[in-house]
Parts: C-alpha cells; sequence; structure tokens
C-alpha cells in the first residue's frame, strides 16, 4: 500500500484515513460536487481503494465556485449518480461537457501520454456500456520514449540514450568536416563587427558601431550619436555606454558612406548572434536587393558554436559569448560588452571553429 505519492508538480502528499481527512477538514472530489465546489489547487491528500485506484482529498481552504454548468443536468438529461465499488458516487455527463472540465478516458489520456491514478470523476453511457472519465490534472504523466526505437525513455533530442549516442557520432563527424574544411577567404575582406543600442528592439537606435578585419586590424570603432533617444538607462548598466558619452560623436547618417564602402567590399561579414545587428545595420540600405546582399554575406557566429556545443559539449546550456570564450578558453581583449571587445573576442571564437577558414 502506497503510504505517499508524488504529483506532477513534484509535490509529495501522504496517504490518510477518511477519518483523518475529516479531522484536517479536507473534502474528496465527491463532497465537492455536492457543495457545487472545485478544488482551486493540487491534492494535499489521498486514500487508496481496494482497486488500486486513489482518493483524493483537498483543502478547504484552497476552493472555488463550479461553474453554474456543473450544478445541474441540462434540461432533458437524467440526472444520473452512479456508485463506485467504494461509495463514491460520480455525476453522469456527455463528453463535450466533461471534455470542457479536462475529464478523459483512460484511452484518451493514454494516447495523450497519461496514466490514470485517480478513480473516476464523472461517466457517461454508450448504449449500455458505462464510459468512465478522468481528471487530466490529476493523472500522471508517462516518460517519453525514444522516437527512432520506441523501446527506451527519451534522454535528449527526443531520442534514448543508445540513440542519442549514436546519432552523435554522425553529427559530430559532420560539423567537424563542415568546421575543418578550406574556405580560401581573404583575411582583409572578412569583417567582425559588433553593435551597441540604445535598447532591445527595432526601434532603438545605435551608439556604438565596431569593425575589424581577419588581419586584426580595426576599420573602425566609434561611438555613434542617437538622433531621437536621450537616455537608456537599462542597456547603460550592460555596455557603459551614457548620453553624455556619445554628445561628439557622428550620426550613423555620417557614418553610412564608410559603413556601405566596408561592407560592399567584405567577402564575408561576421557577427556574434547575427539577428539583432542585422535588424539594425540593414536600415543604411534604401532597398531590399541591397538588403538582401548584405544578408548574403554575413554568418552568425552563435550558431555556429550552438552546433558545437550540441556536437562536442553538451553539458553546456548556455551558448552567450561569453560562454563561448570560457568554453573554448579563450582570454577577453578589453572589457566585455563593449562593442570592440566583443568584436575581437567574435573573432577569436570563429577563428577557433573555423581554423582553415583563411587563404593563408
Amino acid at each position: 500500500m502506497k503510504t505517499t505519492l508524488k504529483l506532477r508538480s513534484g509535490a509529495v502528499i501522504p496517504c490518510i484515513d477518511p477519518k483523518t481527512a475529516q479531522k484536517k477538514n479536507y473534502l474528496s472530489r465527491a463532497e465537492l460536487g455536492k457543495l457545487h465546489l472545485m478544488p482551486a489547487g493540487e491534492p494535499v491528500a489521498f486514500t487508496e481503494n481496494e482497486d488500486g485506484s486513489v482518493k483524493y482529498y483537498f483543502d478547504s481552504e484552497h476552493l472555488t465556485e463550479a461553474p453554474p454548468e456543473l450544478w445541474y443536468a441540462a434540461s432533458g438529461l437524467k440526472t444520473e449518480k452512479y456508485v463506485l465499488g467504494n461509495g463514491t458516487e460520480i455525476p453522469r455527463m456527455n463528453t463535450r461537457r466533461a471534455a470542457s472540465q479536462g475529464y478523459y478516458t483512460k484511452e484518451r489520456l493514454a494516447v495523450m501520454n497519461y496514466e490514470t491514478v485517480e478513480e473516476p470523476v464523472a461517466y457517461s453511457r454508450r448504449g449500455d456500456e458505462i464510459v468512465f472519465f478522468y481528471d487530466k490534472r490529476t493523472a500522471s504523466r508517462l516518460p517519453l520514449m525514444c522516437t527512432k526505437c520506441g523501446k527506451a525513455v527519451r534522454y535528449k533530442r527526443k531520442l534514448c540514450e543508445k540513440c542519442y549516442g549514436e546519432d552523435l557520432i554522425v553529427r559530430r563527424a559532420l560539423g567537424d568536416e563542415h568546421r575543418s574544411a578550406f574556405y580560401h577567404k581573404t583575411r582583409e575582406r572578412v569583417l567582425f563587427f559588433d553593435l551597441e543600442l540604445t535598447g532591445f528592439y527595432d526601434r532603438d537606435e545605435i551608439i556604438s558601431i565596431s569593425v575589424v578585419n581577419g588581419c586584426g586590424e580595426v576599420v573602425m570603432d566609434t561611438l555613434v550619436k542617437p538622433t531621437h533617444t536621450k537616455k537608456w538607462k537599462k542597456t547603460e548598466k550592460i555596455h557603459g555606454i551614457t548620453p553624455d558619452m556619445v554628445q561628439d560623436s557622428p550620426t550613423l547618417a555620417e557614418l553610412v558612406p564608410d559603413i556601405k564602402q566596408m561592407f560592399d567590399n567584405a567577402e564575408s561579414i561576421i557577427a556574434y548572434g547575427i539577428s539583432t545587428d542585422f535588424s539594425h545595420i540593414k536600415t543604411i540600405y534604401e532597398t531590399e536587393e541591397e538588403q538582401n546582399a548584405l544578408h548574403d554575406k554575413i554568418s552568425c557566429c552563435a550558431n555556429e558554436f550552438v552546433r558545437y556545443i550540441h556536437e562536442h559539449c553538451p553539458e553546456v546550456v548556455h551558448a552567450s559569448l561569453t560562454d563561448a570564450m570560457e568554453c573554448l578558453q579563450i582570454a577577453w581583449d578589453g572589457i566585455p560588452h563593449s562593442s570592440i571587445a566583443d568584436t575581437i573576442a567574435c573573432k577569436k571564437v570563429w577563428e577557433r571553429l573555423f581554423p582553415n577558414y583563411y587563404e593563408d
């Protein structure tokens, strides 16, 4: 006989007898139904029935009123009750009404990958057959099986540990081939860049831009004066750039000719986490054709690092630039979260991942 039961939330509840439940002012689901009440929280205790099913008890301090449609049967519907073997009465309701309350048949719950633990909470009739409904909220979630072999519990990537290991060998070989390939890029025409912004959205403005080429030369490193944003308290705490620091800096419009010349002459343009940076830098181009041409040159270092850790370091769960530097044991040049330090760090991570990227 069970002495405790672990709920899906992880909470462990004790097994008690009905007399103890009454002393503690706990109510069973059947008792709640008679009072037109519903539980507002998880069960606080249970009793195991002779057939192995469970009767839950709920704290009377955490209840809510049941919706009126559950008080009485709909017009024309027999107000029958079914008495379970332990004496508990459960109401009759149709399938649609049961589903609206989160009650399903045992077969339906099995399809959803749930196993019933509690006794039935309602029933219906299909001809002479009685169909029982169970509360999904108190059913136990079954472990998902491997999508490849279907014989063992999932470990990672919807695969069991054995299938995952086999899949990892294949993915790692393909990834290593991709990273060790020769790309024959010219160092001077490979650009790494990073932006610092006034915020986290497309409406925010660039306040710093740094560009370094594959030779390690700083091609551009400047603060940028925004044209409509006056303060940026949240991001100021990250990159340390204050409104006073950019007052005498050029605007983005003044820098556009130089930026376009750099990017137009580049073979590859690389950034760490490209989506945000690209959404801001593409605005310097007027036509969709020009924006697409820029996008075709851009590669995301973060995506490549994520692929690398999935293949070689599955235990690494975060993939920020700081995580990449730590994982690959690379030292920082400058202060992290400044655009120039992040640009140099991006270059180092990329060159560690792709040792044969340049022509030489």
